[in-house]
């Protein structure tokens, strides 16, 4: 080789040893000076060029906008908001080019339901919007609404359930295209007959229909009878149809529409007596074309995956902590679920699955108007926490079950992992992103009193591969994952805490 090849050939390798430390990059904003650790935000994804990040902090609301290198564009306050009437909550919808901000407010004894559009700059498009109201005889501290939207965008749902009548809950819901139009108004009566009788988690379809599931839970505990019921979007009727589970139990139910094979998957753990140990998976899937039920079973764990799941618990418990975090569709009508285990303790006593009952779907005496979401939080509890009780919080493993469209357990692996906290649990559990038919698995591990990000994968075929530690990993910076989201493909938002503030890194994936 001679002298000028032998340049070019080292040039070659530097460049190509360059391209290899740079598959994982991250890059970090800086805290600005509202960004105190108290702040409420929300990521709302990759609009043109920027990213923008939906802020608030107690009355004040405003969306910061961020270029490409994490470097500050704009800050623009959400002026559009009523002057005296305080803002219950607020949703974002985010879009390629614009976002919707939905937010509702009461003024005297009205809550108003109105929606601005935003521009990836920040700045509104048009007038505000008018979506609905509702008159109340007292002060809300909750919200009354509850936006859906589904996953192309395309069809969004405003509802509220009237819940005067116990036995008989009154569903309101407002059907919109993607321009906020409304397509279908409708009022249908939820027959509540039981006192045990709550209702599940909603979500709506790319048609437009939406799902739901009504549900005896037995003082708080196990599920003893479960409909599955389905609101037509252009339709004034609600289809029940009730579930087989003669002689088990189930826990908490997940819903998901899969808007290419037009089918519903629903899925829950099961135990064999009230306050039993998880025994395993139940699945339930509804085919939407030909209106049948394609699968309904309940599938144990085996004794082998009990073994590597436990953590520090005991065989018979493996998954008595576990709660399912994730269903994630395949093309060919399977799919995957993944768990986690999260619980407390205390000098006073654990936190686990049976008193948590207590909160998130507690029938509300005190509320006319209500939603059945509570938090997304395992624990129900506040972002930072108001920790007073020398409460410690901990998430553990991570188990992925992959099922096939017929709902034959394919394969299952476990990431194993502690994590623990005595403050709050915002550092705690983890954030998936999906990219290339990986799937990521991101998590803060505790290495030389540091929290560091890790990545694990999991392949289509299950192989589960531990990734070398991200690059430009600052220590004075502290990942918050369980709140990050993916705004594009290989590439995630991730909020993080330093010195008391919160900035957010962007980490770009191969």
């Amino acid at each position: 080789m001679n002298r000028m090849n032998k340049r070019l050939y080292l040039l070659v390798m530097v460049l190509l040893a360059g391209f290899g430390v740079q598959a994982q990059q991250i890059v970090y904003s800086e805290a600005e000076k509202d960004d105190s650790h108290r702040i409420n935000f929300e990521v709302v994804g990759k609009l043109g060029n920027n990213f923008l990040i939906y802020k608030s902090n107690r009355s004040r609301h405003w969306v910061s906008v961020l270029n490409n290198d994490m470097e500050p564009v704009a800050k623009k306050n959400f002026d559009f908001f009523p002057n005296g009437d305080r803002v219950i909550n607020v949703d974002i919808i985010p879009y390629s080019s614009f976002f919707y901000v939905i937010y509702q407010y009461q003024r005297k004894g009205i809550v108003y339901c109105e929606a601005a559009r935003l521009n990836e700059t920040g700045d509104k498009i048009g007038d505000v919007m008018l979506l609905d109201t509702t008159r109340i005889g007292y002060s809300a501290d909750n919200k009354i609404y509850t936006t859906l939207f589904s996953e192309d965008k395309s069809k969004i749902v405003l509802y509220k359930i009237n819940s005067k009548n116990k036995k008989l809950f009154q569903l309101t819901t407002r059907l919109l295209d993607d321009n906020l139009q409304t397509l279908k108004l409708s009022r249908l009566a939820v027959p509540m007959e039981e006192r045990d009788y709550y209702l599940g988690e909603f979500t709506v379809d790319n048609d437009g229909d939406l799902f739901f599931a009504r549900f005896n839970r037995l003082s708080n505990e196990s599920i003893s009878k479960v409909d599955f019921i389905q609101k037509a979007a252009m339709s004034d009727e609600l289809v029940e149809r009730p579930i087989k589970i003669d002689g088990i139990y189930l826990d908490d139910i997940k819903i998901k529409p899969d808007n290419v094979n037009k089918r519903l998957v629903m899925v829950s753990f099961y135990n064999k007596t009230k306050r039993g140990n998880i025994e395993g998976y139940y699945l339930y899937v509804w085919d939407k074309k030909s209106d049948q039920v394609i699968q309904e079973k309940a599938l144990a764990f085996s004794e082998n995956l009990r073994k590597e799941a436990k953590g520090n618990t005991s065989v018979k418990a493996a998954f008595d902590d576990n709660f399912i975090k994730n269903i994630i569709l395949k093309g060919d009508g399977g799919f995957i679920i993944a768990s986690e285990s999260a619980y407390t303790s205390s000098r006073g006593g654990g936190w686990n699955r049976w008193n948590y009952w207590g909160s998130p779907f507690m029938r509300p005496f005190d509320y006319y108007y209500y939603s059945p979401y509570y938090n997304n939080a395992y624990w129900g509890m506040n972002r930072w926490g108001n920790n007073n009780d020398n409460v410690r919080y901990q998430a553990d493993n991570i188990t992925i079950s992959s099922f096939d469209s017929q709902g034959n357990n394919e394969w299952n692996n476990v990431i194993t992992k502690q994590q623990f906290n005595d403050q709050s649990d915002n550092l705690l559990s983890y954030q998936l992103l999906i990219t290339g038919g990986q799937l990521h698995f991101l998590f803060n591990t505790l290495e030389s009193k540091a929290q560091l990000l890790s990545d694990f994968t999991v392949s289509p075929e299950g192989e589960m591969k531990r990734n070398p530690t991200l690059k430009n990993l600052d220590r004075g910076r502290e990942f918050m994952p369980r709140y990050g989201k993916q705004v594009g493909r290989g590439q995630m938002i991730i909020p993080c805490l330093y010195r008391n503030y919160i900035c957010f890194a962007k980490v770009d994936f191969e």
